[in-house]
């Protein structure tokens, strides 16, 4: 009998992204998009119980983990990238899910290609940039001059640990090769995806464009999140028909926080959320 979930060793590297597949190839597609300076491996605690259904595709955002770096960092450069990726693998009506800036990439993609994207789930993806919220001290010291540039190459894995779990409200479990995708990135790609970011929500909020779209959304907020008004998760409920859960007691990073919780939520949308492909 063939095990549901495939070897985590089935790596490829596509469109300039490091890419990672779990579960049956045959099974509805579900792609997977970190945010900032993050991984593929952020959502690794709630991977074994999606790729018991789903054909999991997790990415390395170009300049982070390990993917290259990028001649553009631009949000809908990197939706692009992603579009080959799936165009490549002979994809349709993915369900895809984003953490933080991840969920503007997952939004980028289904504004420029709607036929790649059955339904979208945003988690922790700040609506717009009045919704950001004073950061944690040490991300303050790490990401702004003078003293981000001279500090981000000297980070220690107990440093980088700390700076991951100042944006958590509950303790976090970070593997060592997580922590080794964040030292990968470097301050110059750092400071770029954070402008490119803002920039992107700056022209228009998440909800107006989520609006203009006919996609299934599922927004996920941490009800404790560091980063950004939780209470502005509530101006997603401006996007026709979409589904808003608060988490309570949980920060920006649902998936290491409450993956159990996380898991059940991404399961039961894209079972029952998922935009139905126009047969002719």
């Amino acid at each position: 009998m063939h095990s549901l979930r495939m070897s985590e060793y089935d790596i490829e590297h596509s469109h300039g992204m490091h890419v990672v597949h779990d579960g049956p190839r045959q099974a509805p597609p579900l792609l997977l998009i970190h945010g900032s300076g993050a991984s593929g491996g952020f959502w690794g605690p709630v991977v074994t119980a999606l790729a018991g259904h789903h054909h999991v595709i997790r990415v390395d955002l170009p300049g982070c983990g390990q993917s290259p770096p990028a001649t553009s960092y631009d949000v809908p450069a990197q939706a692009g990238q992603v579009a080959a990726l799936l165009d490549d693998l002979g994809l349709r009506h993915v369900a895809v899910a984003g953490h933080s800036s991840g969920g503007y990439v997952a939004t980028a993609l289904a504004e420029q290609r709607p036929d790649l994207v059955g339904s979208l789930t945003l988690i922790s993806s700040g609506p717009s940039p009045d919704a950001l919220l004073r950061q944690p001290f040490i991300l303050r010291v790490l990401l702004a001059p003078p003293l981000g540039p001279l500090m981000w190459p000297r980070r220690s894995d107990a440093m980088i640990r700390k700076g991951i779990s100042a944006t958590a409200a509950r303790p976090v479990d970070l593997p060592d090769d997580v922590v080794a995708d964040v030292r990968g990135i470097t301050y110059r790609v750092m400071r770029t995806v954070l402008r490119r970011n803002t920039a992107y929500i700056a022209e228009r909020s998440v909800p107006e464009r989520l609006a203009a779209l006919d996609v299934p959304v599922l927004v996920i907020f941490g009800a404790a999140d560091p980063r950004w008004e939780p209470s502005s998760a509530h101006r997603y409920d401006a996007v026709p028909g979409a589904r808003v859960e608060l988490l309570p007691g949980v920060g920006h990073l649902p998936m290491l926080e409450a993956p159990e919780t996380v898991g059940e939520l991404l399961l039961d949308f894209t079972a029952t959320g998922r935009r139905r492909p126009v047969i002719p």
